[in-house]
């Protein structure tokens, strides 16, 4: 899919996969994040890039020396699991309402958390590092163990689906809960307040940063890695309990080894290299597409979503959409 450069002057380019124009508001948000000092190459906006926070979803920031807080998010590490089944829809006949009766027994959503705390769980060995999480979160611990293994709201899903083979594939889409949300807003408020009192201008407070080399960027690092292994933890235990369910319901309780998993994150940031050279990569709504890399494009609700295979474009820092775009935020969309 070929890419337009935006007609804007900034330091940087921004390369726009999205194969429509943009709106005033979004052209400006891609070209404040554009003009940041330690952008490094261009800013790249995937097919499904709307509106966001500081930067818009859909947008892929590679940066040198610097990370923005707020371009990745409070959902940290939010993402997608699927799992192809060696069975067809047929196993399912006249079972999914048990199935989905025993899917909200067993995975708690909205505010809603676990009221039992299995194994798995408390033996995640992300708990050793805890005590070394951003001071503000440290009275969280007992409601970061049991929202562990659990949905969360907005958008987030879980399903069951079809693919063009008739295969049956199971899906969710979670994050890293309300510790996650904690942790990214005591960051992004400590950014601004640095920015605030070095009187560094900014196009927008939301794209308050930290610098290599001080101790904020390495405390927001730390906690954001250990976000993202949460969320991505987060989705495996959901899985695991989604995938017994149906076991029970179309083989009798036998496990059943799928043809394919596939959990990616599409809120995050890692370190990569691109264009030779060592970068901070931020995926906001984005999904990384390396060659052979698999990746999850889910639809709107009841509509088709894509398992993909990435084809290591470098253009795009190796990047794809994350998911069907919005046309209008959600407040707006419940007032239609």
């Amino acid at each position: 899919m070929p890419y337009e450069k935006l007609d804007i002057s900034t330091p940087k380019p921004v390369l726009s996969w999205a194969n429509h124009a943009l709106g005033a508001i979004e052209t400006k948000m891609a070209e404040n994040v554009a003009s940041l000092p330690f952008v490094f190459k261009h800013v790249a906006l995937m097919p499904d890039v709307h509106l966001g926070k500081g930067a818009l979803v859909g947008s892929v920031i590679a940066t040198k020396e610097a990370i923005i807080p707020a371009a990745v998010g409070v959902d940290i590490g939010c993402g997608v699991i699927a799992l192809k089944m060696p069975f067809n829809s047929d196993k399912l006949e006249g079972k999914l309402k048990l199935i989905r009766l025993d899917i909200e027994a067993a995975i708690p959503v909205g505010f809603a958390e676990n009221k039992e705390v299995e194994k798995t769980v408390t033996n995640w060995q992300g708990w050793r590092e805890f005590k070394e999480l951003h001071q503000g979160v440290q009275h969280q611990d007992n409601k970061a163990l049991k929202q562990l293994g659990s949905l969360g709201g907005g958008n987030h899903f879980i399903e069951v689906c079809i693919d063009t083979e008739n295969f049956v594939w199971l899906m969710l889409h979670s994050g890293s809960r309300g510790i996650g949300n904690l942790l990214a807003q005591h960051h992004i408020d400590t950014a601004k307040d640095l920015a605030k009192l070095a009187e560094i201008s900014l196009p927008d407070q939301d794209l308050a940063y930290f610098v290599t080399g001080t101790a904020e960027f390495a405390a927001y690092w730390h906690d954001l890695q250990w976000a993202q292994n949460y969320a991505r933890f987060n989705r495996d235990v959901m899985m695991n309990r989604f995938k017994r369910i149906v076991e029970k319901h179309v083989a009798g309780g036998k496990s059943i080894k799928p043809l394919l998993e596939v959990n990616c994150h599409h809120n995050y940031a890692e370190k990569e290299v691109h264009f030779g050279e060592d970068v901070y990569v931020t995926r906001k709504g984005a999904v990384r597409a390396n060659v052979q890399d698999y990746g999850i494009i889910p639809g709107s609700m009841g509509a088709k979503s894509f398992i993909v295979k990435g084809k290591g474009n470098a253009e795009s820092y190796c990047s794809c959409s994350h998911g069907a775009g919005r046309l209008m935020s959600r407040t707006q969309a419940k007032n239609v």
